[in-house]
């Protein structure tokens, strides 16, 4: 009799059973693990940015090239996020609310970039849109340029960037099901009716989840970005681009103070993240009511 109810306890008590030793052993390690490989870098970043003082902080920030990365990286998102956006509760919307031969196929499309390296993305850029690539000639005659500009710079980041809103959004939209759209449509709602006063309200907070860690991800990415920019000074380079540029030319303090502009957006990103995990979670306990 024992036996079963201790097996019969809820997996909260049992685990108040543990020894308090273990029980903060854990804790101890899960925060020591959190400040050495998370709060110590960022401490870090911050400590060589201001080394020299906020004077030449702000300096190095205003640098042109520094600025110019600035404004390539705003626009790169600016474009690639809404873009990817679209797609996302497009894909999403088609897979969680109809069924059709080919589902899994996309589904599995969408994950390509997770499982593809960045760098590859790049090159597989190169050799489509390059002078030497499959279309670099046609490209070349119309006054065309790909690789090595703005587009290509969007291309590879919509493409490392492309399933983080479709994949936050496609559960959801699976778990809610269409009978409130359907119930809509025979109330004679129509399709951009349905959308945006059924649809739109019940995955509002799961699609800025998405757009944010999408956001995230283009604002710093750095391998795709890397191959298809040239690293054309002033032009094509991004934030990430120029701390590694800076840092490879032993600008330590200038590369450090950029890198601060995007451990800023990290932590950022935590906050906003934390409160739409909240909201998130809230959202989802009330769809599988």
């Amino acid at each position: 009799m024992a036996g079963d109810s201790a097996a019969a306890a809820p997996p909260e008590r049992l685990a108040l059973r543990d020894p308090r030793w273990a029980r903060w052993a854990i804790f101890v390690g899960g925060i020591g693990f959190l400040a050495l490989f998370v709060v110590l870098p960022l401490a870090a970043v911050a400590v060589e940015a201001l080394r020299k003082g906020f004077g030449a902080y702000f300096s190095d920030l205003g640098d042109p090239d520094t600025i110019s990365a600035i404004h390539m990286t705003l626009t790169v998102a600016a474009i690639a996020v809404p873009l990817n956006c679209v797609f996302g509760v497009a894909a999403a919307w088609t897979i969680g609310k109809f069924a059709f031969r080919g589902k899994t196929l996309l589904l599995s499309l969408i994950d390509v970039p997770f499982s593809v390296s960045p760098v590859i993305s790049g090159m597989l850029f190169l050799l489509l849109f390059g002078l030497q690539g499959w279309f670099g000639h046609w490209l070349r005659e119309h006054h065309w340029k790909i690789v090595f500009a703005l587009p290509g710079l969007v291309l590879a980041t919509m493409f490392v960037t492309l399933p983080f809103v479709a994949r936050e959004l496609i559960p959801l939209m699976q778990e809610q099901g269409a009978d409130e759209e359907e119930a809509a449509r025979m109330l004679g709602a129509g399709g951009l009716r349905v959308f945006w006063s059924v649809t739109l309200p019940n995955i509002k907070w799961a699609l800025l989840y998405g757009v944010l860690l999408c956001n995230a991800r283009a604002m710093g990415e750095f391998g795709a970005v890397s191959v298809v920019s040239g690293h054309i000074r002033g032009l094509t380079n991004t934030l990430p681009l120029q701390v590694d540029i800076l840092y490879n030319e032993y600008n330590m303090v200038a590369a450090f103070a950029t890198a601060s502009l995007l451990a800023g957006l990290a932590l950022v990103t935590l906050v906003v993240k934390s409160f739409l995990e909240w909201r998130y979670a809230d959202q989802l306990a009330l769809t599988r009511r």
